[in-house]
């Protein structure tokens, strides 16, 4: 990739306060797209969904831990996984600082199909302290399309309370997800940007956080989820 033309600090100016323009109108889209997705109609959960914790059994309303809202990370990892997906541990370390979220009064959390004895170790290894439930036994993954015959796939739930009524409120899979992955918006302002249109696949490059000096780590492969969803 050959770099910028240089020009002087004039010059720079006046087109940055061109793109500059173009930026806003983007931000005014996103605001508008975030009060239509407000507005969405929700459903109510009737079904009870049992997860499993480090304090033992819990249901979908106790996840909310008292507060209004919850936001529930799908995490990739089946019960025949031996460590989480590389997108999604990549997402869980956009998470950030919890009281942020729940100063908002919501609650993020994470949930995965296989047996939280199974995902328990990998959460150490990867330092998360945000709370991570086990699926594993119920619908909860098949109902909100994040697993199927042919494997898991990523998502983002969000639910909201009232009183002890529980209602799904929106759902985001695919490249949806990438508003989640916080070092692309990062590197998105660098001249490089991602470095990913020469790679054969655009996580080509992912690794866990831990592997990225590690020579013989590879990346997720043709097929980085077994789901039948596109990631186009």
């Amino acid at each position: 990739m050959s770099l910028p033309k240089v020009v002087t600090r004039e010059e720079w100016l006046v087109a940055r306060n061109a793109l500059l323009e173009k930026e806003k109108e983007v931000t005014r889209a996103r605001d508008m797209i975030a009060t239509e997705r407000q507005k969405l109609p929700m459903v109510k959960v009737e079904k009870e969904y049992l997860f499993e914790g480090p304090n033992g059994t819990l249901t979908l309303l106790d996840m909310f831990e008292g507060r209004r809202q919850l936001i529930v990370r799908h995490f990739m990892f089946g019960p025949d996984d031996e460590e989480g997906c590389m997108g999604c541990s990549m997402q869980a370390d956009s998470v950030g600082e919890l009281a942020h979220i729940w100063a908002r009064n919501t609650t993020f959390a994470m949930v995965s199909r296989a047996p939280l004895s199974k995902f328990e170790p990998f959460k150490a290894r990867m330092g998360w302290k945000m709370p991570w439930y086990s699926s594993f036994g119920s619908d909860f993954n098949y109902d909100y399309e994040v697993a199927t015959e042919l494997g898991e796939s990523p998502g983002v739930s969000a639910f909201i309370r009232d009183s002890d009524d529980v209602f799904h409120t929106y759902s985001i899979y695919d490249r949806g997800g990438d508003i989640f992955k916080n070092f692309y918006n990062y590197l998105d302002i660098t001249v490089l940007g991602r470095q990913e249109s020469e790679l054969e696949h655009p996580w080509d490059w992912w690794r866990h956080k831990d592997r990225y000096d590690d020579e013989s780590a590879v990346g997720p492969g043709d097929n980085w989820w077994n789901g039948t969803r596109s990631v186009s």
